[in-house]
């Protein structure tokens, strides 16, 4: 679980610059980057909330 924790953090920070980056600079591909960040966090997530359940089961 601590992997996944630490992957999810990696994959938001970029977002995060990429989100930034067309903010502040209009940079089309850092928005076309941050959107495929968005769909591989999600993912991310709902793998975390089954590890997370079956942890609290133990």
């Amino acid at each position: 679980m601590e992997i996944l924790v630490s992957k999810i953090k990696d994959c938001f920070d970029g977002f995060a610059k990429d989100a930034n980056a067309q903010i502040e600079k209009g940079n089309k591909a850092a928005g076309t980057r941050a959107r495929k960040a968005s769909l591989e966090l999600e993912k991310m997530m709902k793998e975390f909330r089954k590890a997370s359940l079956e942890f609290s089961k133990k």
